[in-house]
């Protein structure tokens, strides 16, 4: 019986852990689109924030792909979350869009 509730309580941290490392990439990617598409903003400055964010969310191997398209911008965040156990979910990769702030006139 004690081995089946240690593997039970081991699921259950390493299920929190991973649902941490999704939320924190989902919000990187987030972050990262929110900078991009902003009138003052630019992409290093969007991928450095991305990358500051995962490092202290406890992401490693993070890669920022921030593409600028002529009405939309989108962040690609893909990172290693801190598993106890890799059971197949160890690289996660979340993305966001939006659109485009542009100046037009009235």
């Amino acid at each position: 019986m004690w081995p089946l509730l240690a593997l039970l309580t081991l699921g259950v941290i390493q299920a929190g852990v991973w649902l941490h490392g999704r939320n924190v990439a989902q919000r990187a990617a987030v972050v990262a689109t929110d900078i991009a598409r902003g009138s003052y903003g630019s992409v290093a400055e969007a991928r450095r924030s991305a990358e500051q964010l995962t490092a202290a969310g406890g992401l490693t191997g993070v890669t920022v792909t921030i593409a600028i398209t002529g009405a939309e911008v989108s962040a690609v965040v893909a990172a290693d979350p801190p598993l106890i156990l890799d059971v197949g979910l160890g690289r996660l990769q979340e993305r966001a869009s939006a659109p485009r702030e542009r100046v037009t006139q009235p």
